[in-house]
């Protein structure tokens, strides 16, 4: 069993005999004498890829859950479909959008460092790295002499999403995204 205290993002855990992974912790501190301290979390579905909210009392407990992470590469994708391969065994399996959720958006062929969520066996879900690297295929110009403050600009990467960078970043160059958020982070080194 788990504590409330322990949550943290990326902790799966079980609520109502379903897998969840944990995306987000926010905790609120009552300002009435006596009430509980309220635990609000932002979960994913590990069987649905939906998202929910759910608040739980401080203290309270919840078991974690019980599903195997197996290294996993990304192979190709078509149309709604994504292939990987297991590092171990090789053995090859598919994932549909629906069953991705938001993680298709970093995916790129050949990335490495990637997990699979095992549930009885079968994978439910991929889980990205914390960052991802990919390559800018479009952005417009940075605007001349607005550097009175830092000026951000949308990009489209090469997996297709679309992000704010700085301005001085141009089409071609690789980027790091924080897969948590969609969020740059830093050029790529080499």
């Amino acid at each position: 069993m788990i504590s409330t205290s322990d949550f943290k993002r990326g902790l799966r855990i079980s609520v109502a005999g379903e897998p969840f992974s944990i995306l987000d912790v926010q905790v609120q501190s009552p300002s009435a004498r006596g009430a509980a301290t309220l635990v609000k979390v932002k979960l994913r579905s590990l069987v649905t890829g939906q998202f929910r909210d759910h608040t739980f009392k401080g203290g309270d407990k919840v078991e974690e859950a019980n599903v195997e992470l197996r290294r996993v590469q990304y192979l190709y994708g078509d149309d709604e479909t994504y292939h990987f391969m297991d590092a171990e065994s090789f053995d090859q399996f598919e994932l549909r959008t629906a069953e991705l959720g938001g993680v298709a958006q970093y995916l790129k062929e050949g990335i490495g460092d990637l997990r699979s969520v095992l549930l009885d066996g079968r994978a439910v879900s991929i889980e990205l790295p914390l960052t991802v690297s990919l390559r800018v295929t479009e952005t417009p110009p940075a605007l001349k002499g607005a550097t009175a403050q830092a000026q951000t600009k949308p990009a489209t990467l090469e997996t297709g999403l679309v992000i704010n960078v700085p301005a001085y970043i141009e089409p071609g160059e690789t980027i790091v995204v924080d897969t948590r958020d969609g969020r740059f982070v830093s050029r790529a080194k080499g």
